[in-house]
């Protein structure tokens, strides 16, 4: 099949993109910061437009989501390739392609967000087509705002009437898209769908674009400007904490112990906890937002039911949290899915807590052999404050305050531009990149992008080796500390353009 509109400067039915709201033009950097960030880049020769975009790209921090679902087979995948303007999402005439969720970033009318392409949804399934279902319905979950693609031409279905259930009770921003609209005629067949009582029925072709701006118009209408999930230490509400780990390493004693009340099941077969719960509770003098979770199990793509849903919502109560306590069972030997957890958290962004449970039970062997564990198996996250507890008993408890608010300082940290770039030279001075291939690149520049977590953006001469690239986190962390917290560092090579003279 054809695709029109297919330039990245144009809208998906073709149009040019337009000038509207976005987010801040050079990410958290004020207007002086920003100027000499810039000068830096025009000293060194390079593209100050694409240094710009280059600088926004990692300064947005989160960006909104939106979920595209319905049906199988009612042209998803086509309606986001044709928001992205390009041919990504698989596509083939016959239902069922599409099975995991997939993300890709997208832009409209000068806003960009996260467009999230889901297989069909059915109701009373099973097998994978049951896991399917449970993918799409967490997409929805996590979205800021919900795409329901119905086909015009069939009508509404009971299964369509089911998804508009599903939806109600996520309570998400809906645009209704009645796609397969390729003329006029088509318009009053879109009409009928007035009575899923989801609003206006958007009329659209995701196949040659006919409507599609004007249904995107809606979507931006019904995205906030930042993600609905924002964190509560901003607005100066309660601190989110999500507590993860495996399955029976005493995440709900642990929450049961801090609310001073069984305020969640607790049993010694592992994987009581279901859904994650929240709670909020008075610690160290202020009040908390914890949220204990389902452990997380190994082989999550081959549970099925009730284990697969609650590994799903585990892993939606992350996104939301702004630090995870890792919860490690300090008798049993230190596993891969530890470390996988650990990683999960990671990569989330989340500021990170390490607390090891059942410190009552060990003995000193026990003890020494843990600590070489740590040291062997933990290397890539000793930068993350560890605090030894005993869910049962309460002991040491207090200890989680100060590691979680020593995790989130880290998370928010900033250092100003000038001071980094003392910094940056001073590294480079004294240890410069290893000569590959007869050159040597060079970090000339960089700032810091964001927060929460921190994120830079360092501009070289050359491509910098991993190797290289891990040594400039740990000075990082060794001169500005960001204890508990994991960098982002983009490093963007550039040539070098003819210099004004």
């Amino acid at each position: 099949m054809s695709e029109t509109g297919s330039s990245p400067e144009h809208a998906p039915d073709g149009t040019a993109y337009g000038d509207g709201p976005g987010e801040p033009e050079h990410g958290e950097l004020g207007d002086a910061e920003y100027a000499e960030f810039m000068e830096l880049a025009a000293e060194e020769g390079f593209d100050l437009d694409e240094v710009e975009g280059d600088l926004a790209r990692a300064g947005h921090g989160p960006l909104p989501v939106v979920a595209v679902v319905g049906r199988p087979n009612v042209g998803k995948s086509t309606l986001v390739n044709r928001i992205l303007g390009r041919r990504e999402a698989v596509v083939e005439d016959r239902p069922g392609v599409t099975r995991d969720r997939v993300s890709y970033e997208a832009e409209w009318a000068g806003r960009r967000f996260k467009v999230v392409d889901t297989g069909g949804w059915e109701q009373d399934v099973l097998g994978i087509h049951a896991s399917v279902a449970a993918q799409a319905e967490f997409a929805v979950e996590a979205a800021d705002a919900v795409v329901f693609v119905v086909d015009a031409q069939t009508g509404a279905t009971d299964t369509d009437e089911a998804v508009v259930k599903m939806l109600r009770r996520a309570g998400r921003p809906v645009v209704l898209c009645a796609n397969k609209v390729d003329g006029q005629a088509g318009e009053a067949e879109a009409a009928y769908l007035w009575s899923l009582g989801l609003g206006e029925p958007h009329p659209v072709s995701a196949l040659h674009g006919r409507g599609t701006g004007d249904m995107l118009d809606a979507v931006l209408a019904a995205l906030p400007d930042a993600p609905a999930q924002t964190f509560g230490g901003g607005l100066g509400g309660p601190r989110r904490v999500a507590l993860i780990g495996r399955p029976n390493v005493g995440k709900s004693s642990m929450l049961n112990k801090l609310a001073r009340e069984d305020r969640v099941v607790v049993d010694d077969v592992a994987g009581t906890t279901r859904d994650p719960v929240d709670e909020l509770i008075q610690l160290g003098g202020k009040t908390w937002r914890f949220v204990d979770t389902a452990g997380i199990r190994r082989r999550v793509h081959l549970q099925e039911g009730a284990d697969y849903y609650a590994s799903l919502r585990t892993a939606a109560a992350l996104e939301k949290a702004e630090v995870a306590v890792v919860l490690v069972d300090a008798g049993e030997t230190l596993t891969v899915q530890d470390t996988r957890i650990l990683s999960m958290a990671v990569d989330a962004g989340r500021a990170l807590v390490i607390a090891y449970n059942k410190w009552d039970l060990l003995d000193e062997e026990r003890r020494f052999y843990l600590e070489r564990e740590i040291e062997r198996d933990l290397v890539q996250v000793q930068w993350a404050p560890r605090v030894n507890v005993s869910a049962r008993t309460g002991r040491h408890m207090e200890k989680l305050v100060p590691a979680l608010e020593t995790a989130l300082s880290g998370w928010e940290t900033r250092v100003p531009t000038g001071r980094l770039n003392a910094f940056l030279g001073e590294l480079v001075a004294g240890q410069p990149h290893p000569v590959r291939g007869g050159k040597q690149p060079r970090i000339l520049f960089g700032t810091q992008a964001g927060t929460r977590p921190p994120r830079f953006v360092l501009f070289a001469s050359g491509f910098i080796e991993a190797n290289y690239r891990r040594f400039i986190e740990r000075r990082l962390r060794e001169e500005f500390g960001f204890a508990g917290s994991p960098i982002r560092i983009s490093v963007r090579v550039r040539e070098k353009r003819g210099r004004k003279k």
